[in-house]
C-alpha cells in the first residue's frame, strides 16, 4: 500500500457548459489553477456523448444520447488525474467505466472538487500494472 496524509481545503464549484468535453476542461482547470491535490465529492448533469474505456480493455467505447450522470469520481491533478464516469440512458440503462477525451456536456454538468492540502498527486507508471498510477507524496514547505 501506498499512503499519504492530507488535510481537507478548499471547495471549488464547477459548472461545464453544454458542449464543453469533459476531460479536457477538467485538465485545463486543474493546470490553471495549479491544483496539487483534488478529489470529485458530487457531479450531477448530462452527456450527449460519453467514451468510456470499460474494465479489462484498451480502447474506448463511444455512447451517444441523452445520458444522465450517474456518478463523476477520482482524482485530480495538474499532474494527472484518474476519473470514471457512469451514466443512464433514457431506458435506465447504466454503463461506466474510465471517462476519455470526447464526453460531451449535453445541459450542465455541476461537480463539486474538494482540493487537499499537504498533497501532491503524481502519475507515474508502476511497473507491477504498466499503467501511471497514483504516487501522493507530501509538499514540505
Amino acid at each position: 500500500m501506498i499512503s499519504a496524509k492530507g488535510r481537507p481545503y478548499q471547495l471549488h464549484v464547477l459548472r461545464l457548459l453544454p458542449g464543453e468535453d469533459v476531460r479536457s476542461e477538467l485538465e485545463r482547470w486543474c493546470k490553471e489553477n495549479a491544483l496539487e491535490a483534488a478529489a470529485i465529492i458530487s457531479a450531477v448533469g448530462s452527456v450527449s456523448r460519453a467514451e468510456l474505456r470499460l474494465a479489462g480493455r484498451s480502447d474506448g467505447t463511444v455512447l451517444s444520447g441523452d445520458m444522465e450522470v450517474c456518478a463523476l469520481s477520482g482524482t485530480l491533478s495538474q499532474h494527472g488525474m484518474h476519473l470514471h464516469l457512469a451514466v443512464a440512458d433514457a431506458e435506465g440503462r447504466m454503463q461506466g467505466g474510465h471517462l476519455l477525451a470526447g464526453c460531451v456536456v449535453r445541459t450542465t454538468l455541476e461537480v463539486v472538487v474538494q482540493e487537499i492540502g499537504g498533497l501532491r498527486f503524481l502519475r507515474r507508471t508502476d511497473e507491477r500494472t504498466g499503467y501511471a498510477e497514483l504516487f501522493p507524496e507530501p509538499i514540505v514547505p
